[in-house]
């Protein structure tokens, strides 16, 4: 399984602001970090402000922040939130299969099952297990 890079924009962006949660931060300075296009980190940060994750605050003084403690927001949550399809193989989407093994594969439920526990791992990270507060990196 592999991620979108807007899922690991979005991880960089809530690891910043948890390293950061005693200021307010911007988006020009995640986006600097990390070399990352400014108009695409505002989409990232948009869709996590919808989402619960990051509260932004609007004027000249303002920024972006984290919506709640590091320690109440789970990487699952997370990836379950940027990412737009977790399914492994196209079987698993719902959709109507055209596989003339439909009927009688079973790899589909291995798959589900490998996905599951991708996400059960996840669901057991919390943000604040990631990151380390500012200046503490040597």
């Amino acid at each position: 399984m592999r991620l979108t890079d807007h899922t690991d924009y979005a991880m960089r962006v809530l690891m910043y602001l948890g390293a950061h949660h005693d200021r307010l931060a911007t988006t020009d300075q995640v986006a600097t970090l990390h070399g990352i296009s400014h108009n695409h980190l505002t989409k990232v940060v948009n869709q996590l402000g919808r989402a619960g994750f990051v509260q932004t605050v609007r004027g000249r003084a303002g920024g972006i922040r984290l919506a709640r403690p590091a320690c109440e927001i789970m990487v699952g949550d997370v990836v379950r939130c940027t990412e737009p399809d977790l399914h492994v193989v196209g079987c698993l989407g719902g959709e109507p299969s055209t596989c003339p093994l439909a009927g009688s594969c079973c790899l589909k439920r291995v798959f589900r099952a490998a996905t599951f526990s991708f996400l059960d791992v996840l669901d057991r990270v919390p943000l604040s297990s990631l990151v380390e507060p500012a200046g503490a990196a040597a």
